[in-house]
């Protein structure tokens, strides 16, 4: 009786946790982009396996690869990510376009050579306030992410370069502003690489800003290797964010160039969303270092077989 006591219970924990989710759509009808009607934890939520977004090049000044991406792949975004600097202003118009195809964008904001510091002490709350009322003006579902991948030392407010505390205080410092503004239509993504701590890339529970200051938790990884399989490579690093939280798991950005078998690794990634329960993955279409697009009919046919499994198992 404990034990079944026990495992109810985990399971009301975690379809509450999901609830927070269902917020994020904002439908239009027409021209017209509807103001959502309650914010994301007061709204039904989604299933899992129900977001599947994608990066291509020209966004967010350019819908066009993303329609070549769905008229390939059969994959109506349901996410669209887009990068963007530190004091670029929202790109309401992309987000504008992304609503008329029910897709949400997701913005990954990147402060580059920016003090991390300068941050959580308030230097740039000008900047803050105004993309903050430009996300309120919009109006439709955002979802918001910054300093992505800190648990990785290449960029400069990760690993090595910027204290994990600093980094934490500049998140919740970000996300408390948005708030005074009143941006309640923001989903707030804290994103992290895959960990491989002998490679020099650790676990992420020192950046964790609290589950007030999180909505939803991101995971970056991609298939470098023809053996790598998803439960290694995500596997892990979802185990050590389900310490931190029950928040939904995005794959945030993954891919797998055409030398690994890229087919072969469409479908594990589809496999591997539906068999931990994430909310979906999105996809990298950019050919940078390595041809990460995806680019050959057995590909094509994989995305297609891969979103006909998830329906399935959605109904």
């Amino acid at each position: 009786m404990p034990t079944r006591i026990v495992v109810v219970a985990a399971a009301i924990i975690t379809v509450a946790a999901i609830v927070l989710v269902r917020g994020l759509h904002s439908q239009s009808s027409g021209d017209k982009l509807v103001e959502p009607a309650a914010p994301p934890s007061a709204a039904v939520p989604h299933k899992p396996g129900t977001f599947l977004g994608v990066y291509t090049a020209g966004v967010p000044e350019s819908w066009a690869g993303v329609k070549a991406f769905t008229a390939t792949t059969g994959v109506r975004p349901g996410v669209v990510l887009y990068y963007s600097g530190w004091m670029e202003r929202f790109q309401a118009h992309f987000a504008a376009v992304a609503a008329k195809h029910d897709a949400v964008p997701l913005v990954q904001i990147n402060p580059t050579g920016i003090s991390i510091a300068a941050i959580a002490s308030g230097h740039y709350d000008d900047y803050l306030r105004s993309y903050a009322s430009e996300v309120k003006a919009f109006g439709g579902r955002v979802i918001l992410s910054f300093g992505h991948e800190m648990n990785g030392h290449w960029y400069s407010w990760g690993y090595r370069h910027t204290s994990p505390a600093v980094f934490v205080a500049a998140w919740r410092h970000i996300v408390t502003v948005f708030r005074k503004v009143g941006a309640r239509n923001v989903t707030w993504l804290w994103t992290v690489n895959v960990m491989h701590p002998s490679g020099g890339i650790p676990s992420p529970a020192r950046w964790w800003p609290g589950g007030s200051y999180v909505n939803w938790v991101g995971i970056d990884g991609y298939y470098h290797k023809k053996s790598w399989e998803f439960a290694p490579l995500f596997g892990p690093t979802i185990k050590a964010i389900r310490a931190l939280t029950l928040d939904p798991i995005l794959i945030s950005e993954t891919a797998a160039p055409v030398a690994v078998d890229q087919p072969a690794k469409i479908a594990n990634l589809f496999a591997g969303v539906r068999a931990y329960g994430l909310l979906g993955f999105v996809w990298f279409d950019v050919n940078k270092k390595r041809y990460w697009r995806v680019n050959s009919p057995e590909a094509f046919a994989a995305f297609r077989r891969g979103v006909q499994m998830l329906k399935r198992s959605a109904s």
